[in-house]
């Protein structure tokens, strides 16, 4: 059962609304991260492709 007293109510309230920011922050450094992970391994790929770019598609021999 939640307490009754308003100051214990809001010193609960304020560590959720703590907790919560942090919880945004923590999201968002880890969007970023993964964010700059993508972008890192994108500009590797296309490093790779430039340098040796993949052979064409074999095409199918109709018979």
């Amino acid at each position: 059962m939640p307490p009754k007293d308003p100051l214990t109510a809001a010193g609960i309230k304020q560590r959720r609304a703590q907790e919560a920011s942090q919880a945004m922050k923590d999201h968002e450094s880890e969007r970023q991260a993964v964010r700059a992970k993508t972008e890192r391994l994108r500009a590797e790929r296309l490093a790779r492709e430039a340098a040796a770019p993949p052979p064409p598609p074999k095409k199918k021999r109709s018979s």
